[in-house]
């Protein structure tokens, strides 16, 4: 008799593997090679982390922060937690409604993890974060997936949220600023998309706000519980370090919302990893109660190179580009690409083939925008140096104009 010892999870047999880590895969590759390859496929600031977070990091290790924490953090800063979201976002809350995790990820994968059943629906805008859909399957649920086109602004709109739900909903994801789009949702859009909501008592609420300071041209940013305090009830409000501090590998992420719901994120925590990193939280408590001045200099930095890479990729023949209102991606049409044919023979036949013909022929990695679930276009993400974005461009401006 033969046995199947491969036998997987069926839930993770179906999953995908993340298609930015497949790219960064290659672009390692190649460049084991001996290429030289300029990526612009990496979510995360390309800055240092600012001084007095490193420093109060050695601080907690010289000074014995090195031992298992509670599951839901630190109580110092659960508080700080607390603090930033009265603060920052309105929202009238304790350290008691708070909860950290290694990263933004495990919030919203504990949080999925915690209430879907089979037959669970979340309805996720697209084009969305690659991991969404991917996390709502693992945990048992079903991605409604509603298309939010460069016609909306890639934003989702009241009618077609109204039309989504059906009383399988479950959750609603909504990310803002958006990866991969740089879409930003004002208090007006909120406020529209609540009175929907309001309608549907049955639907949590999962907002992913992890680009919260990265939003240009001086707009004021929004979360939903914030503008539609009656939604706050049943909305989970993710947050975190990463991006606002250039902090993405001390994996620190937080939360506030219900505490029914930390309550079992708590519970699902404990039993996989128990408390993010000790050492991580220290310096997670400096950067939140610390200077702002990072978060200043570096979104002038974005802004900066956001219009620069504009201006770029729109003088490149084949290319569209939209300027997007916050983050540090650009979202790129490349419709004038697709059905041509490269330099060495590839016929284009779609945004992945323009992706994988950027890196191969043109030494410059970007990720297929089909993979955010929307084509075609691709992400480009411009969190490097004005030198290495020059570069990229006229990288990829040399290579289009060549197709034929």
């Amino acid at each position: 008799m033969s046995i199947d010892i491969q036998r997987l999870n069926q839930r993770l047999a179906s999953a995908q593997p993340s298609a930015t880590y497949r790219i960064m895969d290659r672009v390692a590759e190649r460049r084991a090679q001996g290429a030289k390859i300029i990526s612009l496929c990496a979510g995360e600031p390309d800055f240092d982390t600012p001084k007095h977070v490193r420093e109060a990091a050695i601080h907690a290790i010289e000074h014995g922060h090195t031992r298992y924490t509670q599951v839901a953090g630190v109580r110092s800063l659960r508080e700080a937690v607390a603090a930033k979201f009265r603060r920052e976002n309105g929202l009238d809350v304790s350290w008691q409604d708070t909860l950290v995790c290694n990263g933004g990820k495990q919030v919203i994968y504990n949080a999925l993890a915690a209430t879907l059943n089979e037959g669970d629906q979340v309805i996720v805008p697209a084009p969305y974060w690659v991991s969404y859909p991917e996390m709502v399957q693992l945990c048992g649920g079903e991605a409604r997936i509603v298309m939010c086109d460069a016609g909306t602004g890639f934003k989702l709109t009241p009618r077609a949220l109204a039309a989504a739900i059906t009383p399988q909903t479950r959750w609603l994801i909504l990310n803002s600023p958006s990866n991969p789009t740089g879409a930003v949702y004002s208090e007006t859009e909120l406020r529209a998309l609540a009175a929907v909501l309001l309608d549907h008592p049955h639907v949590l609420i999962l907002v992913d706000d992890i680009y919260e300071h990265l939003i240009f041209d001086d707009q004021a940013f929004y979360t939903l519980a914030q503008v539609e305090p009656r939604l706050a009830p049943r909305t989970l409000t993710m947050n975190g370090v990463s991006k606002a501090y250039a902090m993405t590998g001390w994996r620190i992420g937080f939360a506030t919302g219900p505490r029914w719901l930390l309550e079992a994120m708590e519970k699902l925590q404990g039993q996989q990893t128990s408390g993010a990193s000790s050492v991580s939280q220290q310096a997670a408590l400096a950067a939140l109660e610390g200077s702002k001045d990072f978060i200043r200099e570096s979104r002038a930095a974005f802004q900066a190179r956001r219009d620069l890479m504009v201006t770029l990729l729109n003088d490149t023949p084949g290319l569209e580009c939209v300027s997007p209102a916050g983050a540090f991606y650009a979202f790129v049409s490349c419709a004038g690409l697709i059905g041509r044919t490269s330099p060495v023979g590839r016929v284009l036949h779609t945004d992945e083939d323009v992706a994988h013909a950027l890196l191969d022929e043109a030494d410059v990695a970007v990720v297929h925008g089909s993979a955010f679930g929307l084509g075609p276009y691709i992400r480009i993400a411009y969190a490097l140096d004005d030198a290495s974005l020059h570069q990229a461009c006229e990288a990829i401006r040399a290579f289009c104009t060549t197709l034929r």
